[in-house]
């Protein structure tokens, strides 16, 4: 579907937008009292030109993360949703990564995120349960989050775990795939890198790292990181794939090559068809 209430460039346009907004409402909410990690349920508000648009949304807001779903109401020229999330644990970055979580499904149905925010009581605040015995809990949440599309909830479930456990690389791990998929690929690589830190052989943390600085243009650091896992696994038919990538984005076609057909002779999948294009 072609967007044509919020546009692909104008969701581009006010990503940064977007999260200098949560940050000025994060503020708002530490001089107003409000402690980090104290537990809020946000309301909030999308816009858009149909009505239909806002009830699919809406459907979807309800079934897959369970939040409450106001009546949709006609405003000027365009339609108005309002809903109330189920709380979570609020600090700058989870309050960031909940807001891009909402802008970009709201995008995906051609709806825009128009506002949201939380009357909490400074007097009243709780928090979450961070027991030790809790960790599993919270990266399971993590993962039922990521599964039914809650990006920023995972992140924010992952965050939580990270509190409790900050010694186990995974939760740093997963963390990072989410972010990268929320469009914050510096602050997914210092995920990568602390995940990395904690155990140095972490295969697939290194391929996902490699990934990321091939994507930011640093081809030659992600050589550097698919060599490293070739030296450990040398038959990972997806390092050698991706390193062949990386050498042809900085103009080695030779070691492209030769790098694809290792990768066709351990059986990876797409390397025939990128041999048949680049190497013929």
């Amino acid at each position: 579907m072609t967007n044509t209430f919020f546009t692909l460039v104008e969701f581009n346009e006010n990503y940064s937008e977007e999260i200098s907004s949560a940050t000025d409402v994060y503020e708002r909410r530490k001089a107003d009292g409000m402690r980090d990690f104290s537990l809020s349920a946000f309301e909030f508000v999308f816009t858009s030109d149909s009505k239909t648009k806002l009830q699919k949304l809406g459907q979807f807001l309800s079934t897959n993360y369970n939040y409450e779903i106001g009546e949709i109401s006609e405003e000027d020229d365009d339609w108005e949703l309002n809903g109330v999330a189920t709380e979570f644990p609020v600090d700058h970055e989870n309050l960031v990564y909940w807001v891009l979580n909402m802008y970009c499904k709201g995008h995906k149905f051609d709806c825009k995120l128009e506002g949201y925010g939380a009357f909490d009581d400074p007097a009243e605040q709780t928090f979450p349960d961070m027991d030790a015995g809790l960790y599993s809990h919270y990266f399971d949440l993590a993962m039922e989050s990521y599964y039914k599309g809650n990006l920023g909830m995972g992140v924010i479930h992952f965050s939580t775990a990270i509190r409790i456990k900050p010694q186990d690389p995974n939760s740093w791990y997963s963390r990072a795939i989410l972010k990268d998929e929320l469009h914050t690929p510096k602050a997914a690589r210092l995920d990568y890198d602390k995940a990395i830190e904690l155990a140095p052989d972490f295969i697939d943390a290194i391929i996902n790292r490699a990934a990321n600085k091939d994507e930011a243009g640093e081809h030659d650091n992600a050589i550097a990181d698919y060599s490293f896992v070739i030296s450990l696994e040398p038959d990972n038919g997806l390092a050698h794939y991706n390193r062949a990538n990386s050498k042809l984005r900085k103009g080695d076609k030779v070691g492209a090559c030769l790098d694809w057909t290792k990768a066709k002779q351990l059986g990876y999948k797409y390397a025939e068809e990128r041999l048949n294009i680049n190497c013929a």
